[in-house]
């Protein structure tokens, strides 16, 4: 992936204006078999046993302990369901799904040597066989939103284009970069692997119950770990925006500490320099933390520490829906 061909500022308007596209580094599975839907539904958060052709989902695997493994962008055209991911790790995913498919009907193809992934802005793009239309900041049937809907205007599209016609598009749209999506997806307030996934990550940090889960499916794996934290728990950490101090030249990378005083409290996702508002982030950090704090991130490549306002994403109060005293009192 390229981050910027010229002026990331540039770019990002350009690509708001649909005058540009940005080249993605996905992998691409297509299942197909008369069993594809349902295996599916028992294998991710989503409902998808009834999923309808051309409909754009999202969906997580999760591990028995309701931690995310990895995000999915879901598209199906009544013979075969196409699945977006990102690449790390993607030789080690092909290998687990296959060893799941037991007496299933269902075919698993790798189809990411034969078509690239082009991100667009509100509209699908020529020669696309499939568009996936992104479900956020909306809450999607069976979902669940913590915080407020973001403001973002969000109306991202990935498109799979066969490798061999790619090179017709430069004809009519220009290249952007990465880093212009990066802004703008940070102000959407939007997670997304494999940025926001580490090894602790559950779908209540981030507000992904509102586009990626299903509270009311049947079961799958982690189902009972993410029913419990959203009906009695809270989650440990919590996704949130940060205005960065744009005084200096220095940006954080990806992991980079964020800190209260002295004590380290977070890890930054995602930079973003956006054309209007300058120097943003997503971060993960503790739940308790008090909103009100100015936090302060180290820039470990240039060893700046830089001031950060948050902007609250996933309030601390998430999860724990169920009110207790109720639910006994009409238990009797």
């Amino acid at each position: 992936m390229t981050q910027s061909f010229s002026n990331p500022l540039v770019e990002q308007r350009e690509f708001l204006a649909g005058k540009s596209l940005i080249e993605l580094e996905k992998s691409i599975l297509k299942i197909s078999g008369v069993d594809r839907l349902t295996w599916l539904n028992d294998l991710f958060s989503q409902k998808l046993d009834d999923l309808t052709p051309g409909t754009s989902v999202e969906a997580l695997w999760l591990d028995p302990q309701g931690h995310i493994v990895r995000d999915f962008h879901l598209v199906d055209d009544g013979e075969s369901t196409w699945l977006i991911t990102y690449t790390v790790g993607f030789d080690q995913l092909l290998t687990q799904l296959s060893r799941m498919v037991f007496r299933a009907k269902v075919v698993i193809e790798d189809m990411t040597d034969q078509f690239k992934v082009l991100a667009s802005w509100d509209t699908s793009i020529p020669n696309a066989i499939h568009s996936w239309s992104d479900p956020w900041p909306e809450t999607t049937s069976g979902g669940y939103r913590y915080g407020t809907k973001p403001e973002s205007n969000w109306k991202y599209r990935e498109n799979l284009v066969p490798v061999d016609e790619v090179v017709y598009l430069w004809n009519t749209f220009s290249k952007a970069g990465t880093m212009a999506l990066d802004a703008l997806r940070v102000e959407a307030h939007r997670p997304a692997g494999p940025n926001e996934i580490d090894e602790k990550a559950l779908p209540h940090e981030f507000d992904w119950l509102a586009t990626a889960v299903h509270l009311n499916k049947g079961c799958y794996r982690g189902q009972e770990a993410v029913a419990k934290v959203h009906n009695l728990g809270h989650p440990p950490r919590r996704l949130v925006f940060l205005h960065l101090d744009g005084s200096g030249h220095a940006l954080p990378d990806l992991g980079d500490e964020v800190y209260l005083g002295d004590v380290v409290i977070g890890k930054i996702t995602t930079v973003g320099q956006h054309y209007e508002m300058g120097p943003i982030a997503l971060a993960v950090i503790k739940r308790n933390t008090a909103v009100d704090e100015v936090l302060t991130v180290n820039c470990a490549a240039s060893g700046e520490m830089l001031s950060a306002h948050q902007e609250v994403i996933v309030p601390a109060s998430a999860g724990a829906v169920i009110d207790l005293g109720e639910f006994r009192a009409k238990r009797g």
